[in-house]
């Protein structure tokens, strides 16, 4: 059975080695070498070798004569291929030689067509590189110019597209590289750019400033005539046809105003307006802004230029240490603040983010407290009132300009408020000087006219209507002094001062009204009547000018309609609506008055006095004189001078003070009649002062100041009278008996007085004096004298019990 199989394994390859190539019989082999039956193998091999040599010889000879023919003809044909061969050669030499200058053109054309291809490709690269070799050039010219924002432009693009078409080329790579370096470069220029920029415009926006506030003042100037002009014509056409025009339903021109700082009307302010313009030249930011952009750093760029601008904006609103000393640092600094703000809202408006409102705001809310601390510390330096309202027109101005960009200013205009208590307060002392230099300056004599011109004059200069007067004949008198029409004047020149700090400040007509009113009080009440009271208490003023004093303020609190009346004009609000404050010139001219009266009444008594001091009685004179006493002759006829001089004064003044006057005199010649200094007093020294109360008495009598009833004036010496009548006549029993009742004769007598004078009459020496004793009606008129003395005394203790 094993033989059986090698048999057919043997087979199976020698049939494999039959039908497999050369080169894949390697295996096979080594599958014979590797079994165990290597010789019988090769046994059959040699066998089947055999076997295909003898069908190899059965071929062959069955060909062999085809074959032998074959020869045979192939013999014969080499002869006519050696032939073919030589004609062969022959044409190919002959060709050779032909074809030598051929292939020379050959060769010439292949290197031809080599060039042609190499120039094509180099024309081909060339045509990618130019593109970026010209946009690099480009580049390095905008660097040059500086014309950053397209160089960046001009670098993206050449990044972006250009660039990566040759990539592979070695200096496309080294420009790969700058880019970065160039982007570097573009934002450093850029912000040097910026840094100068913001330099610039630090030191331009005063001028700005200025410009712009100049221009608001140009619009709100036509804006004003717009308006009257409108108010004409509209008065005109409602006066012509009681109706309005259709052409008035169009659109008013006050509609269509804008707050731009370069919409103006004309062509000069148009050139102006340019001008200003290209004071400030905001490239820089915006390539700046568009750099950063691009380059991805916008907001480091928005930090840094807010930044920059805050650091400004302190530094503007730092207001210069002198800036109160003159006009023109209040005008320097609200020009650099509204320059600046003005600067800003470009910004915001052109941007497109770089600032917000909200920065905007932030900033003008720092200004608004800024400056307004700095207004008010400046401001309360200040005392003349004429920098004071040019101040106010000028932060009028300042918050009108800043309102026309849209930037709140209602705070200024509070502040305004009060700048306008403090302006009322600096107008009440200056208006205090010039009270005083009137009244100092005043000669206290009525005014005399000697033609109608003057009559005219102060008349216009102060309401004043007497028909008496009118009709007198020149020259004549005014009753007053100079000094009423003057502070009239100049009441109302403070009233006009009031109204043009009102101005402007967008306040209603009853708001100013209360204002003017509410100043006007306080300087009467306060200005006015302390410099009236100064003049009336002063040392050296007399009689003559007290009463022109009086004369003079009656016929001021009179003028107080007058003055209420010019308000009303001038305001449009009338005088009984409600709320409306009233004016205090009556109290104050009253009072003022009253203050003179009181001075009059005391430098009357004063003047008594001095007279009084002038006495010189004898008081042991034994017989009295013929008439009164010189002293008291004189002070009567100083009474009546002075008294016809009241005839001006209202009666009830004059009779006060004549009524005082004569009080004060019987009281002085009491107390002169019962001073302690005199220790006797003589009968006949009694006389002669009985003879001075008379002369006082037919003073009273005389009526130096008309309005007196009956014997109204002499009431005044009663209590002297009675006294002196008492001892003249040695009345004691009817005084004695009578002391008590309703109708006693010496009812004004009080016991005390009497006792003292009656002590007066006294005899001191009569203890020391012999021959006195031996007298009997001196004796008699001495225990008379005790007796009654004694009653006195039980008078008065049994009135104090």
């Amino acid at each position: 059975m094993a033989e059986l199989e090698t048999a057919s394994e043997h087979e199976r390859i020698l049939r494999e080695i039959e039908s497999t190539e050369t080169a894949c019989i390697g295996p096979t082999l080594r599958s014979v070498y590797d079994g165990e039956e290597h010789s019988h193998f090769m046994e059959k091999l040699e066998v089947r070798i055999r076997n295909h040599d003898r069908e190899i010889e059965k071929m062959c000879n069955f060909h062999y004569q085809g074959f032998v023919d074959s020869i045979t003809e192939l013999l014969k044909v080499r002869g006519e291929a050696e032939k073919l061969k030589n004609q062969v050669m022959d044409t190919n030499r002959r060709l050779q030689l032909d074809g030598a200058e051929l292939l020379s053109t050959m060769r010439d054309l292949q290197q031809c067509r080599i060039q042609q291809r190499n120039i094509t490709a180099t024309v081909e690269k060339l045509s990618l590189c130019l593109p970026v070799l010209e946009m690099y050039s480009k580049l390095q010219e905008q660097m040059k110019a500086k014309r950053h924002y397209p160089a960046l432009k001009t670098l993206e693009q050449m990044e972006h597209t250009y660039l990566p078409q040759v990539s592979h080329y070695r200096f496309c790579q080294t420009m790969v590289d700058n880019i970065p370096k160039l982007r570097e470069e573009i934002k450093d220029v850029s912000m040097s750019d910026l840094k100068d920029f913001l330099e610039s415009i630090r030191k331009h926006s005063e001028r700005i400033g200025e410009f712009a506030m100049k221009q608001a003042q140009q619009q709100r100037s036509l804006d004003n005539i717009m308006t009257f002009q409108t108010k004409g014509i509209l008065g005109k056409r409602y006066r012509k046809d009681l109706c309005p025009s259709p052409e008035m339903n169009g659109t008013s021109p006050m509609s269509e105003q804008d707050s731009g700082i370069l919409d103006v009307e004309d062509d000069d302010e148009e050139e102006e307006a340019t001008g200003t313009q290209d004071l400030v030249d905001f490239s820089p930011v915006y390539r700046c802004l568009h750099i950063y952009t691009v380059l991805g750093s916008r907001e480091v760029f928005e930090n840094y230029y807010r930044k920059q601008r805050r650091k400004q904006a302190r530094l503007v609103l730092q207001p210069p240490s002198n800036m109160h000393e003159t006009m023109d640092g209040y005008r320097k600094y609200f020009h650099q603040i509204v320059g600046f703000f003005v600067v800003e809202d470009h910004i915001l408006h052109t941007t497109g983010g770089l600032v917000n409102r909200a920065y905007v705001d932030e900033l003008w809310d720092l200004a608004l407290s800024k400056t307004m601390a700095a207004l008010r510390t400046r401001s309360s330096y200040c005392s003349d009132p004429n920098l004071v309202l040019d101040l106010k027109n000028l932060i009028v101005h300042f918050a009108d300009t800043l309102q026309g960009y849209g930037f709140p200013v209602n705070q200024l205009f509070d502040m305004l408020l009060e700048v306008r208590d403090q302006y009322s307060e600096i107008l009440v002392k200056k208006w205090a000087g010039v009270f005083r230099n009137i009244l100092d300056a005043d000669n206290y004599s009525p005014i005399p006219v000697s033609d109608e011109t003057a009559y005219k004059k102060v008349i216009s200069q102060f309401p004043f209507q007497d028909p008496e007067l009118e009709k007198q004949q020149f020259p004549k008198k005014f009753p007053f002094s100079e000094f009423v029409p003057k502070i009239y004047c100049q009441i109302k020149e403070f009233i006009y001062a009031c109204l043009k700090f009102s101005e402007d400040l967008h306040l209603s007509s009853t708001e100013v009204d209360d204002m003017i009113r509410k100043s006007t009080n306080l300087l009467l009440t306060r200005t006015l009547s302390n410099c009236l009271q100064t003049i009336i208490k002063r040392k050296n003023v007399g009689l003559t000018e007290l009463v022109q004093i009086i004369i003079n303020t009656s016929h001021l609190e009179v003028s107080c309609k007058y003055l209420e009346e010019f308000i009303t004009n001038i305001t449009n609000v009338l005088p009984d609506t409600v709320h409306t404050t009233k004016l205090y010139g009556l109290t104050t001219f009253k009072d003022s008055r009253q203050a003179a009266e009181e001075e009059i009444y005391t430098n009357l008594n004063q003047k008594i006095d001095q007279f009084l001091q002038l006495a010189d009685y004898d008081w042991m004179a034994a017989e009295s004189g013929e008439q009164a006493s010189d002293y008291l002759m004189d002070l009567v006829a100083f009474l009546n001078s002075t008294f016809a001089v009241f005839t001006h004064l209202p009666g009830k003044v004059a009779q006060t003070a004549c009524m005082s006057a004569c009080k004060h005199l019987s009281t002085s010649l009491t107390q002169l009649l019962l001073e302690a200094e005199v220790k006797q007093i003589t009968m006949g020294a009694l006389q002669q002062f009985n003879l001075d109360v008379k002369e006082c008495e037919r003073f009273a009598r005389s009526g130096p100041v008309p309005g007196f009833q009956g014997d109204t004036l002499q009431l005044a010496f009663i209590d002297l009278r009675q006294l002196l009548d008492l001892f003249i006549k040695w009345d004691w029993s009817t005084y004695l008996a009578d002391y008590g009742q309703p109708n006693c004769k010496y009812l004004r007598v009080n016991p005390t007085t009497a006792l003292t004078l009656l002590e007066k009459m006294k005899d001191p020496s009569r203890k020391n004096n012999v021959f006195a004793q031996f007298r009997k009606n001196e004796r008699d008129k001495q225990k008379l004298i005790e007796t009654v003395a004694k009653q006195l005394r039980g008078l008065i203790i049994s009135h104090h019990s």
